[in-house]
């Protein structure tokens, strides 16, 4: 199980988690599924939106929903992938983040968790096989960056042009290696504006992703 998740939102979190897992559907037997806790994946992905209950309506149920009902919850994105999406469930502290984990963590298929910045992301960091950072080298990122309870595994960093910040400055702070650069670019944007992220890759996208799957 890989998770993404970021201190701030805006970072790049879910074009990472959506991008990881149309990669590591495609080179998987079994396919892969994607875990949206985010709620921003199947417009990334250019899906509709799913429609009916979802990731946060289980996390709610009580205890003694089995956990194999997310199986009835999966939507198809494309032969290779399936969505676990959000739902429609506000998420408090009551939620059962750890069971989930614990139940994604035991899954066969490669798993993708977008945790965003919102949520209860420990359990999913204490479970995880692999947890990214994904974050920008950006002075109010780094702040909540230099508090972290729990250090990911590795950092996927958002490059921009003119930041006075750069990679040495985000591994001293967080203290975990940057493991992809990744530049904001527009070929990137316009795929996702257009809907094409699960068909069509961006070849700067796919080529700095390459080595974290």
């Amino acid at each position: 199980m890989i998770v993404c998740w970021s201190v701030k939102g805006g970072s790049g979190t879910t074009v990472v988690s959506s991008a990881l897992a149309v990669m590591l559907g495609a080179h998987s037997h079994d396919g892969a599924r994607v875990v949206d806790l985010a709620g921003d994946i199947p417009a990334t992905l250019g899906m509709a939106e799913p429609v009916g209950l979802g990731v946060s309506d289980w996390l709610m149920s009580p205890d003694d929903v089995d956990p194999d009902a997310l199986d009835n919850l999966l939507v198809s994105v494309n032969s290779n992938l399936s969505l676990l999406p959000r739902g429609n469930s506000h998420l408090d502290t009551d939620a059962r983040f750890e069971l989930l984990a614990r139940t994604l963590s035991g899954m066969q298929q490669p798993i993708v968790v977008d945790a965003g910045s919102g949520v209860a992301r420990s359990p999913f960091i204490a479970y995880a096989q692999t947890s990214y950072l994904i974050i920008r080298p950006c002075y109010l990122a780094l702040r909540r960056a230099a508090a972290l309870e729990h250090p990911p595994t590795g950092i996927i960093l958002i490059t921009e042009d003119g930041r006075a910040l750069g990679r040495h400055d985000v591994e001293a702070v967080v203290g975990a290696p940057v493991v992809a650069e990744v530049p904001y670019e527009s070929s990137i944007s316009r795929a996702v504006d257009a809907g094409l992220l699960a068909g069509r890759l961006p070849t700067t996208l796919g080529q700095r992703l390459a080595a974290v799957i």
